[in-house]
């Protein structure tokens, strides 16, 4: 297994000219029922500069024994690959990793058309792995690309669909307010059988959409801030056999150590505020996440 990431993330940032904590925060109480992680990037490294080896371990321990690496520009998506062809079973015997890769909306938008099109080329021949089980992440941003990169975003957005469907791969959605745009693109071309919103976004009215359609709504640690009662709404509504749960680290890192570098490790605060928001039991929240990850994207 690569033993370190290939991308640096600062360890200190400024606020107010002050500098922000980005050491790692202390392990959460694990889970009595192991969760995976249904969506990382191992690839950037966390403010420790841990090894991966070291991360999936400190997962392991906090009750999160899998993930799902996702690589979302060429290179992320070759070194995924590569992670997946060298990586060793974890403490239960099993492989820990399952991958995914894509061309990123804000990536795509700054290519031509022949550089989509080569790009696009190399990821189908990076899916040809047995243990990719993702085409993602791929779908519309419309805060980071505005309206000059729209088109290509939608025209990529449109071939990654047609990429999951030819391969039988789960779809992972990167949806940044353009929710009606993605509905609108995964209705006009037909949506594979497995959609997930990575990192949904959406409010009840969306989680009622995706329902009545069957797709998959994955919450990552935005779950805990305080100013995201619309999410939890919509974490609520949801059938429980249509939620998955993320980290999206090392972004995204829940309360209370938002602002710090987010691990898998961390999952473990995100999945009870899950259960809590919802009323469910705890245990029983964690054996329908890790039934329905396996339906998403098999078994580990």
């Amino acid at each position: 297994m690569p033993l370190r990431p290939i991308r640096s993330r600062s360890s200190t940032t400024e606020v107010d000219g002050r500098p922000r904590d980005r050491s790692a925060p202390p392990a959460p109480e694990p889970l009595d029922v192991p969760v995976p992680d249904s969506h990382t990037h191992l690839d950037i490294a966390d403010a420790e500069d841990r090894s991966v080896d070291d991360l999936l371990a400190l997962a392991a321990t906090a009750g999160v024994p899998r993930a799902v690496q996702i690589g979302c520009d060429l290179e992320a998506a070759r070194w995924t690959r590569e992670l997946l062809d060298a990586q060793r079973p974890g403490p239960d015997g099993t492989l820990p990793l399952l991958g995914g890769v894509a061309i990123h909306p804000n990536e795509a938008a700054r290519l031509d058309a022949a550089g989509l099109d080569a790009a696009l080329a190399e990821i189908e021949s990076l899916l040809d792995h047995p243990r990719m089980r993702v085409v993602g992440e791929t779908g519309l941003d419309h805060v980071r690309t505005g309206p000059e990169g729209r088109a290509q975003q939608e025209e990529s957005f449109r071939r990654h669909i047609a990429l999951a469907k030819r391969t039988g791969l789960a779809l992972q959605v990167h949806d940044r307010d353009a929710h009606d745009d993605v509905v609108r693109v995964l209705l006009a071309e037909g949506a594979p059988d497995r959609v997930v919103f990575h990192c949904f976004s959406g409010d009840a009215a969306l989680a009622r959409t995706a329902a009545e359609h069957g797709w998959y709504c994955s919450f990552a640690g935005v779950l805990t801030f305080r100013n995201a009662a619309t999410l939890r709404e919509a974490c609520a509504v949801l059938p429980r056999e249509l939620l998955l749960v993320e980290t999206d680290a090392p972004f995204l890192t829940p309360h209370p150590h938002r602002g710090r570098p987010n691990a898998s490790y961390l999952l473990p605060h995100t999945v009870r505020a899950m259960a809590d928001v919802r009323g469910d039991d705890l245990d029983e929240l964690c054996a329908a996440l890790t039934s329905t990850a396996e339906t998403v994207f098999g078994t580990w």
